[in-house]
């Protein structure tokens, strides 16, 4: 079986079609699924969308993209993530190649966000792009090796992922790791154990091959596992094993 455990379906052009979506996981051995929060103004959808389906789990958090948005508190965020179907903070991080100038308050809310986890007791969903020692740093300085989580849609190198194992974190692959040109990243998924890893889709984004270039679904996430397996030389079902014990040990969630 596996996991999608990074998901947009409430996005729209996938939030219309939940229903659906959850008979092609099915179609797939996709057995669950992790509906990520991005802004506060659509979390009653993200946590709707898990309340609806017993096999989707939510997070809650503000995307580091969203400028333009409201500013979560730490205590806001500790409140709802105090519903059942929570099992995460998130996404939350760094992103410097969307976004240039001052952008101190970003680092903030990462910090916000960090602080929020440490409380609640539920582990972190990151975000980092042209951003991994800032990450790093922030992580470190705020203690987030405390409650661990995964960075999610792994694009860096070896040496930040072994540095954010060291302090608890999962490394998630997305449909970038089947990408042709991703050799760095299909060098991380050949050299990291398994034991730390976990896969995604990131839906609607980054369809893995064969559908790059279309409206991804979590469906699709045994792709990336179909890859992982191929650049390791061992069963697709060791894959889904591994990733799907992982997610449950991470998000603790019920099976």
């Amino acid at each position: 079986m596996f996991i999608d455990s990074h998901c947009h379906i409430n996005f729209p052009g996938l939030g219309e079609q939940q229903d659906a979506l959850l008979a092609r996981m099915a179609d797939n051995a996709v057995t669950h699924a992790l509906c990520v929060s991005v802004n506060l103004e659509d979390f009653p959808q993200v946590l709707a969308t898990a309340e609806n389906h017993p096999n989707v789990y939510a997070s809650v958090g503000v995307h580091p993209d969203h400028e333009d948005t409201q500013e979560p508190s730490v205590a806001q965020l500790v409140e709802l993530a105090a519903h059942p179907k929570i099992v995460a903070i998130g996404e939350t991080g760094l992103d410097y190649f969307r976004l240039t100038g001052d952008l101190e308050w970003q680092r903030e809310r990462f910090r916000t966000h960090i602080r929020a986890a440490r409380q609640s007791g539920k582990p972190l969903i990151i975000h980092t792009r042209e951003s991994s020692e800032d990450t790093l740093r922030i992580m470190a300085e705020e203690g987030a090796d405390q409650v661990g989580g995964v960075m999610h849609c792994f694009t860096e190198s070896l040496a930040v992922a072994e540095r954010a194992i060291e302090m608890g974190f999962y490394i998630s692959f997305s449909g970038i790791v089947t990408f042709k040109n991703a050799v760095a990243l299909k060098h991380v998924a050949q050299s990291i154990s398994l034991e730390h890893m976990l896969i995604e889709t990131d839906s609607p984004y980054l369809a893995p091959v064969p559908y790059r270039g279309k409206t991804n679904q979590p469906a699709y996430v045994k792709h990336v596992a179909e890859e992982i397996a191929r650049l390791r030389n061992i069963d697709v079902a060791e894959v889904g094993a591994a990733t799907s014990a992982n997610f449950f040990r991470l998000f603790k969630a019920a099976a």
